[in-house]
């Protein structure tokens, strides 16, 4: 049994917890469209939200495609990695552009989006070098990315409301 093989199982739960949840968020974040749109800070971290969601999709999917090598998912995801943080790197700009928000909140808003794109990268990296544990340091990122993905989202609901 070959080291993706073994984590099937992890990967068929991954790929239908994150694909409902991202659906989840979109409704929820459609329903209230007029106003995120409306603030800059709150429509950039709801895309960088879906876009980790997705990366734990493709990560799972990709980790269910018969055949795939290590080195494969490593660039799959270290691409992936890289697009999502284009997402986070404009929330950040406008995070650090938001006025209005609490004194000493950015960074850790800054941090929640740039944690699991951190372990993401770390992860891709060991796949590439064809490292199994890179395969755990992945799981671990897709759970941090849908703990994040979920507290952006409730973070951006919330403050539509304020």
């Amino acid at each position: 049994m070959d080291a993706l093989e073994q984590w099937s199982d992890f990967n068929v739960a991954l790929a239908g917890a994150t694909a409902a949840l991202a659906g989840l968020i979109i409704v929820a974040m459609s329903v209230n469209i007029a106003e995120i749109m409306k603030a800059a800070t709150l429509a950039s971290r709801a895309a960088a939200a879906i876009s980790t969601l997705v990366l734990a999709l493709i990560a799972s999917l990709v980790g269910l495609m018969p055949g795939t090598a290590l080195w494969a998912l490593g660039v799959v995801l270290l691409i992936g990695t890289l697009i999502a943080a284009t997402f986070q790197a404009r929330a950040t700009h406008w995070i650090l552009k938001d006025r209005l928000a609490p004194r000493g909140a950015a960074p850790a808003k800054i941090a929640l989006g740039f944690i699991p794109l951190a372990t993401y990268a770390v992860g891709s990296v060991a796949l590439l070098c064809g490292l199994g544990w890179g395969l755990t340091v992945v799981a671990a990122a897709s759970i941090v990315a849908i703990l994040g993905a979920v507290m952006l989202a409730w973070v951006v609901l919330v403050e539509i409301l304020r």
